[in-house]
C-alpha cells in the first residue's frame, strides 16, 4: 500500500524524536555523562541487538512473516535500537568533555556545579547542570540550556537571579554551589 493512503501513526517506522541541539551551540556534557552515554551505546550494540537478532532469526524461520508477532515486534525494535545507536554515535562523536572538578572559580556557576536554590514560594531545590544528552529531572540533572540553568549560570550565593519560563517569571536565591572533587563525588 502506498504510504500516501495510510493513516498518521500507522507507520512502524515513526520517528521518535530525539533532543536537538539548538543552532550555533556545543554538546558539553560531563565525565559522569560520558561514560554513562558511551555504556548505553554499548550496551545497545553488545547485549540487546544480539539478542533481538536472534529472536527476529528464528521467528523468520517459522514461515508467515505478515501475521508473526515476534518478527513484526522484533523488526520494529531493531530500528528503533539503530536509530538510537545512530543518535548516540553522532552526539558521541561531537561531544565536547568538561570536567566540572577543574573549575578553578568554585564561587559561581558553571557547567557541572550542583547547585541549591530557593524560589520565591520559598520551596527548596536541589539542581546539577549538565549536558543535553545526559539530563534527567528525576535525578535532579538540568541541561545547560534550560531556563532555570541559564538563569543560575555565573550567579552566587546569595544572588538573587530571575527565570523566565512559559508558566511565567520566578525569582531563586542561591543558596550553594558545590563541584565535584577529582573523584567525582559532591562533598556532603
Amino acid at each position: 500500500m502506498s504510504k500516501a493512503f495510510t493513516k498518521e501513526g500507522d507507520s512502524d517506522d515513526e520517528e521518535v524524536a530525539e533532543p536537538a541541539l539548538p543552532v550555533g551551540t556545543k554538546n558539553y556534557i560531563t565525565p559522569d555523562g560520558h561514560r554513562r552515554v558511551s555504556a548505553e551505546l554499548r550496551s545497545l550494540l553488545r547485549v540487546e541487538r544480539p539478542k533481538v537478532v536472534e529472536i527476529v532469526s528464528w521467528a523468520a524461520g517459522n514461515g508467515d512473516r505478515s501475521e508473526n508477532g515476534d518478527y513484526l515486534y522484533g523488526k520494529r525494535r531493531l530500528r528503533e535500537i539503530d536509530r538510537r545507536v545512530r543518535f548516540l554515535t553522532k552526539r558521541l562523536e561531537i561531544a565536547e568533555i568538561v570536567d566540572p572538578a577543574l573549575q578553578k572559580n568554585r564561587k559561581q556557576v558553571f557547567f557541572g556545579a550542583r547547585v541549591t536554590y530557593a524560589n520565591s514560594r520559598d520551596e527548596e531545590r536541589t539542581v546539577r547542570i549538565v549536558g543535553i544528552d545526559e539530563a534527567d529531572g528525576e535525578r535532579g540533572e538540568i541541561a545547560w540550556i534550560s531556563p532555570i540553568a541559564k538563569a543560575l549560570l555565573r550567579a552566587m550565593v546569595g544572588e538573587i537571579v530571575e527565570v523566565r519560563t512559559p508558566g511565567g517569571s520566578d525569582r531563586l536565591e542561591v543558596i550553594s554551589i558545590q563541584y565535584p572533587d577529582e573523584a567525582g563525588k559532591f562533598s556532603a
